[in-house]
């Protein structure tokens, strides 16, 4: 692992000569007009895990632990039940949203549902990889299936122009990764033989890199990501580590994490270059989340550790909900005193300050832009040299 990092910059390079070819077909074919300001079509569309699945697998055969279709997920009120969301009441998209204007984007697969606002097509255990938990999920690549079938739908119902117009305007929102690596890798003794660190991030790396393009020929423009968490903190990784009785996080699968974000960090500054109007957020949610582990009272927590709902060394047997094979779990008095939700997933309380912080963060944190100027098209395109030019960002993105 003490390679990943320096390992980086070659993943971009080879990503980048993968693509460079169709990148510039692309952008030579399609002409794009500088965007007035001023919201005339807002939506958002959401891919990805269960970071932000919002009840898709509420409608699949899955197992339980892809679902949170029961108490005490959504316990705090704000849904009158379970919703399918892995949290104890909203997720990121949700504020994001609402900070938006928006109404509640609603999940793909609920029957009879407006696309107008955006959709999301997130789904709990999915992965950029097909392979990750195949049969079990909705991967990536079915979700930007699914997410051509809304755009001929809003074809058929808008007409062709508006449209695209609502497509070009809105903002894509990606929050996937850390399955591919917990599970997909880490979790699988045959792809751990058959890929080294390196290779296996390369191909996350190189796949996400064909959905965001794959986006971008369909009239997306406008992406925000969340970048993965120090997966080795959460309370079930930090149970299975090796060294668990030492009390700290799972190295290995931080590191993936780290070498993952700092790869499609290199990969969205080039884009940015390469393909023209592409704009988009991105943070550094991986120190911020350590931060709140390492120093929870600093930000009004009292646990960064343990989780509050589940069962066994930090809570990280994730039991919550008794739906699984072990049925018995511990819930916490006081959820605003957790970092961690159950054994996987943060409270609502983390989703709505990092949302907040993806919302109107300054420079320092999220960049190059942060959401709210995206989504009022407050816009400059950006070069090289203005992203260089903010250490923050350079060394935070």
């Amino acid at each position: 692992m003490t390679n990943l990092h320096s390992f980086c910059c070659f993943v971009v390079y080879i990503v980048l000569i993968h693509f460079i070819a169709s990148l510039s077909l692309i952008t030579s074919q399609i002409h794009i007009n500088e965007i007035a300001n001023g919201i005339t079509n807002n939506a958002l569309f959401i891919f990805g895990d269960s970071t932000v699945d919002s009840g898709n697998n509420n409608y699949i055969d899955t197992i339980p632990e892809n679902k949170a279709d029961c108490k005490p997920y959504g316990q705090n009120g704000v849904f009158d039940k379970p919703t399918g969301r892995f949290s104890d009441g909203r997720v990121i998209t949700d504020f994001i949203a609402e900070y938006a204007k928006l109404p509640l984007i609603p999940p793909y697969l609920k029957p009879s549902i407006d696309y107008s606002n955006g959709v999301n097509f997130a789904s709990g255990g999915a992965g950029v990889l097909p392979e990750t938990n195949q049969g079990l999920v909705i991967d990536l690549p079915t979700q930007l299936s699914n997410f051509e079938e809304v755009r001929k739908s809003l074809a058929e119902k808008l007409g062709e122009e508006k449209a695209k117009e609502l497509i070009s305007e809105a903002v894509y929102f990606i929050s996937i990764g850390s399955n591919d690596y917990m599970g997909g890798y880490l979790g699988n003794p045959k792809m751990q033989e058959s890929y080294n660190p390196q290779q296996y991030i390369g191909m996350v790396i190189g796949n996400l890199t064909q959905s965001i393009v794959r986006l971008y020929e369909k009239g997306a423009r406008k992406f925000g990501f969340l970048s993965l968490s120090p997966l080795g903190c959460l309370p079930a990784l930090r149970a299975a580590n090796p060294e668990a009785n030492k009390g700290g996080c799972f190295g290995a699968a931080s590191s993936l994490a780290l070498a993952h974000n700092n790869a499609l960090s290199n990969i969205l500054t080039s884009l940015n270059q390469v393909l023209k109007g592409f704009m988009y957020t991105n943070s550094n949610f991986y120190d911020w989340l350590q931060d709140k582990i390492n120093n929870p009272t600093k930000y009004g927590f009292e646990d960064g550790v343990n989780a509050c709902c589940g069962s066994g060394p930090y809570g990280g047997i994730y039991t919550c909900g008794g739906t699984k094979t072990i049925k018995e779990y511990n819930l916490c008095d006081n959820v605003d005193e957790f970092v961690w939700w159950d054994s996987f997933h943060p409270t609502e309380k983390i989703h709505e300050q990092f949302a907040k912080a993806l919302w109107n963060g300054s420079l320092s944190i999220v960049g190059p832009y942060n959401l709210e100027r995206l989504f009022n098209n407050d816009i400059k395109l950006m070069t090289i040299a203005d992203v260089v030019d903010v250490p923050e960002i350079e060394h935070g993105f």
